[in-house]
């Protein structure tokens, strides 16, 4: 069921933004979540993936407990390359292969001073959403008279 008007349920209309969307959209769109622990440290779900994070792979061929750095976001083409995920080609070069960023788990972030910024505006949203509907005794007390 649709909830929203104005938002399209349409495959190709989706596929369609999806694959023309600009850089400042992609952004949003190449989000992976956190760890528990990053998760529970800054009660914030997921984050847009950047250079220098680390993350750990959980879905795929190359998929276990070894985590590596990130070494390059491709918007292009919805990518990401890890430290230590390579592959072979035919003539003997390594390459990196091209991940989904929702196919990783963030396990440490790097921090700057807009991406604090950002996690106080994500954490203080869902701080509030937690209170939103909630009354008290003394609110429908007061309702009541």
């Amino acid at each position: 069921m649709k909830f929203n008007k104005s938002v399209t349920s349409s495959k190709r209309k989706n596929r369609q933004r999806y694959f023309n969307a600009p850089s400042h959209i992609r952004r949003k769109l190449m989000s992976a979540p956190l760890s528990k622990e990053l998760r529970t440290k800054y009660n914030v779900r997921s984050m847009p993936i950047r250079k220098d994070d680390e993350v750990q792979l959980v879905r795929g061929h190359h998929k276990g407990t070894q985590t590596g750095k990130v070494v390059a976001v491709y918007r292009s083409k919805y990518v990401i390359h890890v430290e230590r995920i390579q592959r072979e080609k035919a003539n003997g070069a390594t390459v990196y292969v091209n991940l989904h960023p929702s196919k990783v788990v963030i396990t440490k972030l790097k921090l700057d001073r807009d991406r604090r910024g950002l996690l106080d505006r994500k954490a203080a949203g869902r701080a509030r959403g937690a209170e939103k509907g909630k009354y008290s005794e003394a609110d429908a007390n007061a309702m009541e008279a």
